[in-house]
């Protein structure tokens, strides 16, 4: 039977392996390049898409600007502890975001690998694997302004009204 130091050890290393895919979310959706930098270990051999990790960061964040927005809703987080520094784990994502002005509708997979680096857990490499894309007509962004509260229906402040807050920090 494990001691009690063990399981919460084991606890709090799934929670911050869990905080690493909540914080890939945001970075993206807020276009938070340098958040997104501190979430990926600065090791391992150059990845090709669909494989993302640190060599990818630059050719991902600069197709950034290209899109309006961006929501990406983490589901499901399978994680397992394979030694005090390594893990792997399953991430289920919705995905909803704006591709050459289609409001897209995606479905991802994402097999992870993390490493704990500097006594941090970071991404060590990322395979993004595509459920399905389907363009949503119309987009959301073409409807009238819905003047929240007022209504709740029609295109909100988000994303600019976000984009133009402050940074979050990048602790854990």
């Amino acid at each position: 039977m494990a001691s009690d130091a063990d399981v919460v050890w084991k606890l709090w290393a799934i929670h911050e392996i869990q905080q690493l895919a909540y914080r890939y979310a945001y970075s993206v959706d807020m276009r938070d390049v340098e958040l997104y930098r501190t979430i990926w270990a600065p090791i391992g051999e150059r990845a090709e898409l669909p494989d993302i990790n640190w060599s990818t960061i630059e050719r991902l964040t600069s197709a950034w600007h290209s899109r309006r927005a961006s929501i990406l809703d983490v589901t499901n987080h399978l994680i397992d502890i394979e030694s005090p520094t390594r893990a792997s784990g399953v991430v289920y994502c919705r995905v909803q975001v704006d591709l050459d002005g289609q409001w897209v509708d995606q479905s991802v997979l994402y097999e992870d690998k993390y490493v704990k680096h500097e006594d941090t857990w970071l991404f060590l490499v990322r395979r993004h694997l595509l459920w399905y894309g389907a363009v949503r007509i119309p987009h959301p962004f073409a409807q009238e302004p819905a003047y929240y509260p007022k209504s709740s229906i029609g295109a909100g402040t988000l994303p600019e009204e976000h984009m133009n807050r402050p940074k979050r920090a990048a602790s854990s």
